[in-house]
């Protein structure tokens, strides 16, 4: 969105600099930094009062592994979520939204976090580190990949 100030630098010359690729790509990162900054207390603070907390395998599965993953008793999970929105408020805010690529880009990596969130979701749910099958989720990725691939090949620009 903030491309189109560079429509305007007719009127005032330093709105220039919002056509440049680097200077958008600067933003963009330091915004996705300081929204992630300001925000992620609030998140992390939500998913420790909702117990949305890593499980940890029992000690049968992992014998020794399990002293050394005790520490992580209740580490707040589904912290994905926080990166998804800094990313997606970077990119509507800095990018241009003319660009196709942009949309595809940031349609298959909020898909493919969407999977990461059901994922940790049924871990928190079972109350087990097992998560979504594998077969799932490759299936999914598969098909996000697949999407990816045909809409990159019908448009060849």
């Amino acid at each position: 969105m903030l491309y189109y100030l560079s429509l305007l630098s007719d009127w005032f010359g330093p709105l220039n600099v919002f056509q440049y690729v680097t200077f958008r790509t600067v933003g963009a990162a330091l915004t996705s930094f300081l929204f992630s900054l300001w925000i992620g207390p609030r998140v992390i603070d939500a998913l420790l009062r909702l117990k949305l907390g890593q499980p940890i395998r029992r000690r049968e599965e992992v014998h020794k592994l399990a002293d050394l993953h005790e520490s992580k008793k209740g580490t707040p999970t589904m912290g994905g979520v926080l990166i998804l929105f800094s990313l997606t408020l970077a990119c509507v805010l800095w990018a241009r939204p003319t660009n196709p690529f942009l949309w595809l880009a940031l349609g298959s990596t909020l898909a493919l976090g969407t999977l990461g969130f059901c994922d940790d979701y049924a871990k928190v749910r079972k109350k087990s580190s097992g998560g979504l099958s594998g077969r799932k989720k490759l299936l999914v990725q598969g098909g996000v990949a697949a999407g990816v691939a045909g809409v990159l090949m019908l448009n060849p620009q």
